[in-house]
């Protein structure tokens, strides 16, 4: 799915998705059972989650949850907390350096707002997360959205519009809090 496009419910490419998402949902479940400190086991894991091994560097603490998996790019040294959620089946990149609190979600899908087209359309967009950003703990990340560098999406914000480098968003729906 490229940005802002349209996947009709029931095609070829809707049924490989749907295959993919049972995949990723066992891989996943068999993951977040494993003991914390099985390092082997979660790796392996996460090979086949990923479709290549973790960077070296990165960190995700389970609960992990990803509805596809291999549309996540993870630089070197980020830092996922508990029970995140990446619904990346649009591809979400995640930059160097870049922490994510617990219970943060990423979501590349949807469905259209008009009540004609929702059934039978997904639709979806890309997720951008530049270097040394911080996502809070509960937040949001809606299809299409690009943070910039250095940026801070508050605790339990909901993000869908772009956020600008060097700045602090919040809120319900969130918007520009400062900037420096």
């Amino acid at each position: 799915m490229s940005r802002d496009r349209l996947m009709q419910i029931h095609s070829p490419e809707f049924q490989a998705m749907s295959e993919r998402v049972l995949r990723a949902t066992e891989l996943t479940s068999r993951l977040n059972v494993l003991p914390f400190d099985d390092a082997a086991g979660k790796a392996a894991l996460f090979e086949q989650i990923l479709g290549r091994p973790l960077p070296e560097r990165v960190t995700i603490y389970p609960p992990f949850f990803t509805d596809h998996g291999l549309n996540l790019e993870l630089d070197e040294r980020v830092f996922i907390n508990q029970n995140c959620t990446f619904l990346d089946y649009a591809g979400i990149r995640i930059g160097e350096r870049t922490m994510i609190g617990p219970k943060a979600t990423f979501i590349t899908v949807g469905h259209p707002v008009d009540p004609q087209e929702r059934r039978g359309w997904l639709s979806g967009a890309p997720i951008t997360v530049a270097e040394n950003v911080w996502i809070g703990a509960g937040a949001t990340i809606l299809p299409g959205v690009s943070i910039g560098r250095d940026a801070v999406v508050a605790a339990g914000a909901v993000v869908a519009d772009d956020v600008p480098p060097a700045s602090l968003v919040t809120g319900g729906k969130a918007t520009v809090h400062r900037q420096w």
